[in-house]
């Protein structure tokens, strides 16, 4: 899997940043839940392009589609302590676009510290 970052914006103008590959390590032992996908609210806000550099442009939509057309359902999406979006954006997608009412989610008790605060997406490793 390619290295991946959930951004949340901070206090400080940046963003606190969390490894996405540590998440899926802290949810591996967490229940796996059906959740319904009307729940998941950021299916209806900007996920993606969220600093001013970050365009939706048609090429980067295209990527986008080609990493849902090939997201594997079977893998839950991972939620924080009050049930937003951490992991799995184009699971969801998927799932929405085929028709799904739900998906498989683990969800934490209480949300991970991140492991990194007030960056910019750019400032970081993604070797």
């Amino acid at each position: 899997m390619r290295k991946q970052y959930h951004f949340r914006p901070s206090p400080g103008g940046g963003f606190h940043a969390w490894d996405i590959h540590r998440l899926i390590d802290l949810a591996a032992g967490l229940p796996v839940l059906e959740v319904p996908l009307s729940q998941i609210t950021e299916l209806n806000e900007n996920w993606w392009f969220q600093t001013e550099d970050a365009v939706p442009t048609p090429a980067a939509m295209i990527e986008h589609f080609r990493l849902m057309r090939d997201a594997d359902l079977s893998y839950p999406i991972i939620l924080c302590g009050e049930g937003r979006l951490m992991d799995g954006m184009h699971r969801a997608m998927k799932a929405l676009s085929e028709g799904h009412q739900s998906i498989r989610a683990h969800r934490f008790d209480e949300t991970p510290s991140p492991d990194h605060a007030n960056v910019m997406p750019g400032e970081l490793d993604y070797t």
